[in-house]
């Protein structure tokens, strides 16, 4: 039993590995083949399935039928290579079931939902690593990622100028105002006047812009279409930046003292403690962006591979005790995706406040 749950673990992160370490022995070895067990079968269709639910992708795959035909719809695929290229993902151009595609006496295969340039062939150069050496155009294609954050930006607009309409009309919050008002009214005196204080006013609208941003993203990543936006290190580092910069060009003159030359510390010490400091105003970020990727990655993560092992053990047990805990899980991931939305944003509140809090003196000095 053990060892079939470990089995299947040890698949989702070292398998790539293993897959081409094997594939160098074979072509090294000769034409004979590896004959896989019916574990180590399923094990690769869990992997797969896992990295198709938290990997970005050129199209959007609603669901999988039987004879394994996705079922969802194109999305556009637009890079740059001497010269802007655009066609739908489903198009005759389109990289359709790892094809070559031919673009203007060009050849790109798409491997891992990264283009790459070949040959005629679609062969793919590996470095040492496993990854391919092969060149890759500026990809600036609307991804599946791209598509949910661009129609969750929309729903947002919409959403809060009709929230701010009905302000107008009546003070009494009616539909939708009934349920975000006091989600706002939280961050407000939760997150924002604790952390930053009485200039909490000037960061208001970037606090509620990432706090519902990242909210009904992670609701989004709980649907059954995998849509794993916040697991995808290139937003939470966007996101993360955003703070930085914030942070960075609000900062007040004290601030930046304590950080190149602490007050009251010995001159000595004020010299180890500068590049400490400097480092400290990166890895602020650093943590924002890592903490939001890997707790909502690992989620995806154990709720997939719980649902794989109902299929690794095909018993009654199975069937029965792991579609119970996965629920289990899924409620814990519903409460993830609100708390991973609060600590962001107070995060980011509190590394604001610290950059422009008032020293002692100068309160004492504006009374």
């Amino acid at each position: 039993m053990f060892k079939k749950f470990a089995v299947l673990f040890y698949s989702i992160f070292v398998l790539n590995l293993v897959s081409a370490q094997h594939a160098e022995a074979t072509a090294e070895a000769g034409p004979a083949t590896t004959v896989l067990s019916e574990e180590d079968k399923i094990s690769n269709e869990n992997k797969e399935y896992i990295d198709h639910h938290i990997l970005d992708a050129h199209d959007f795959t609603l669901m999988v039928d039987k004879e394994g035909h996705h079922i969802g719809f194109p999305l556009p695929v637009i890079f740059y290579d001497n010269g802007i290229h655009a066609f739908m993902s489903d198009s005759k151009e389109g990289f359709m079931h790892g094809e070559v595609t031919e673009v203007d006496g060009s050849y790109y295969k798409l491997h891992h939902e990264k283009i790459f340039k070949t040959d005629a062939s679609g062969e793919l150069k590996h470095g040492e690593d496993d990854f391919p050496t092969n060149e890759m155009p500026l990809d600036l294609s609307i991804t599946k990622s791209v598509f949910i954050m661009l129609l969750t930006a929309i729903f947002m607009l919409v959403l809060f100028i009709g929230v701010a309409k009905s302000y107008k009309k009546s003070q009494i919050p009616t539909g939708a105002t009934k349920f975000l008002e006091p989600l706002v009214i939280f961050v407000r005196d939760e997150i924002a006047i604790p952390n930053i204080g009485h200039k909490y006013k000037r960061f208001m609208g970037y606090l509620l812009t990432v706090f519902f941003f990242i909210l009904f993203l992670n609701v989004l990543g709980l649907m059954p279409f995998g849509i794993n936006v916040t697991g995808n290190i290139t937003l939470t580092f966007f996101l993360a930046i955003l703070t930085y910069l914030i942070t960075t060009f609000s900062a007040n003159k004290d601030y930046w003292k304590h950080i190149f030359w602490m007050p009251g510390v010995p001159v000595p010490m004020k010299i180890i403690m500068l590049p400490i400091e400097l480092l400290g105003t990166i890895t602020k970020p650093f943590a924002l962006m890592i903490r939001l990727f890997a707790n909502m990655t690992a989620g995806h993560i154990v709720v997939m591979s719980l649902i794989g092992l109902i299929y690794v053990f095909k018993n009654v047990v199975a069937g029965v005790a792991f579609p119970f805990l996965t629920l289990v899980i899924y409620l814990l991931e519903v409460l993830v995706a609100l708390l991973q939305a609060y600590i962001f944003t107070m995060l980011s509140a509190l590394f604001i406040g610290m950059a422009v809090q008032e020293h002692e003196h100068e309160h004492h000095a504006a009374h």
